[in-house]
């Protein structure tokens, strides 16, 4: 049974202001493309198909045709909401799109059923565990304690997860592939993922051991946690230039008999590349430097003249169209740690930030017990419904 792995397709999102829509529909075509040559028997897409809960018309249309071609040549899809994700969303339409091989997760209510197929060497199942959040589940346990079934409840991301699984009951003897989307211990970020409370989201990896691959979603780099089988398939496109120097790759597994599961990437090829150039105005602006690059790209440049360009951003779009940002590196930025105290800011969790405010406010830090309540609110308030 071979499968292609994908995840964080974030449809419908936009970069520094410049839509990505031709570039996502381009490089799901080629995605379709590997599926076929690769002659995958399903793809699964491990969370954030959109950028956002409620995605524009023109992100539901790329999707839409997307399934529809991995459905006409008889590929299966399996698929989960992620933390971008409207879940309900998501969910609908899950029991006529399986008709045609599409299995999407439903919303989390205490029970998730594996998908189960059957190849030469025996059953293989397929677990969709969409992005889980622990307040979801201490509803589920909530509503069952209500009815005489007493439970611990819930208190982690750790905890919520395992309480999921171990409910799954997953039979070992047999192969099991997970689809699920959460940010594992150890994973490295970049600045286009979204920071929830700091080090509270995380999940240790051992809690997936049941499984013979794990398709996760949530982190934008390509990369696997502890094995081979344990892996973030990342963006199919570069969404930060953090991610500039990055392959992206979609994952390929082919699982044979238990215990022999096969893990390789295949390279992706985007419409536009995601880059940073460096140099002075005239080193960037001569025609030995950009001739034989494309200079559609989607480009970052750092200017290393000392004194600004007058209307430089537009100046370099001449040759640049697609210029996303333009920075100075020079003698007065490297003195300067205003922007760096931003960007610190800009990448703390909402708890280390009211941690700070808290200790201005009573010249104290917060409790253990404060922190926690802080953290059930802050769910509390990203569980609601949009």
């Amino acid at each position: 049974m071979k499968f292609l792995h994908i995840s964080d397709l974030h449809l419908g999102k936009r970069v520094n202001e410049f839509s990505m829509t031709e570039d996502q529909r381009y490089i799901l075509s080629q995605i379709h493309s590997i599926a076929e040559c690769e002659a995958v028997d399903a793809v699964i897409i491990s969370g954030d198909i959109y950028d956002k809960p409620v995605p524009s018309a023109e992100a539901v249309q790329i999707f839409d045709q997307f399934l529809t071609a991995l459905a006409d040549c008889k590929k299966r899809v399996f698929l989960i909401s992620g933390n971008h994700d409207s879940a309900e969303r998501i969910a609908f339409g899950a029991q006529l799109m399986s008709g045609r091989g599409v299995y999407v997760s439903p919303v989390y209510d205490g029970l998730i059923k594996p998908v189960t197929l059957t190849d030469e060497y025996g059953e293989l199942s397929v677990y969709l565990l969409p992005f889980i959040r622990p307040a979801a589940v201490r509803r589920i346990v909530e509503k069952e304690a209500e009815q005489g079934q007493e439970q611990h409840l819930p208190e982690s991301y750790q905890e919520a997860v395992e309480f999921v699984i171990n409910r799954m009951q997953v039979d070992r003897e047999k192969r099991n592939i997970l689809a699920v989307h959460q940010f594992v211990t150890g994973a490295r970020r970049c600045e286009s993922e979204e920071i929830v409370v700091g080090g509270l989201d995380n999940v240790d990896m051992e809690v997936f051991d049941a499984f013979d691959y794990v398709a996760l979603g949530h982190i934008h780099s390509p990369q696997f946690i502890g094995r081979e089988t344990v892996r973030y398939s990342g963006t199919p496109l570069k969404y930060s230039f953090s991610e500039a120097e990055q392959e992206k790759s979609v994952t390929i597994v082919e699982c044979r008999e238990k215990g022999q599961t096969q893990v390789y990437t295949v390279p992706l090829h985007p419409l536009r590349d995601l880059r940073v150039i460096k140099g002075t105005y005239l080193e960037l602006t001569a025609r030995s430097f950009y001739q034989d690059m494309n200079t559609e790209d989607y480009i970052k440049v750092i200017l290393t003249d000392e004194e600004d360009i007058p209307d430089g951003i537009q100046k370099l779009r001449i040759i640049y169209p697609n210029l996303m940002q333009l920075s100075y590196d020079n003698s007065r930025t490297r003195q300067d740690r205003t922007i760096a105290a931003v960007e610190a800011v800009e990448r703390k969790s909402e708890l280390e930030l009211f941690e700070e405010f808290y200790q201005l406010q009573n010249n104290q830090p917060m409790s253990t017990e404060q922190k926690t309540y802080f953290t059930h609110l802050l769910e509390g308030i990203r569980s609601l419904p949009l």
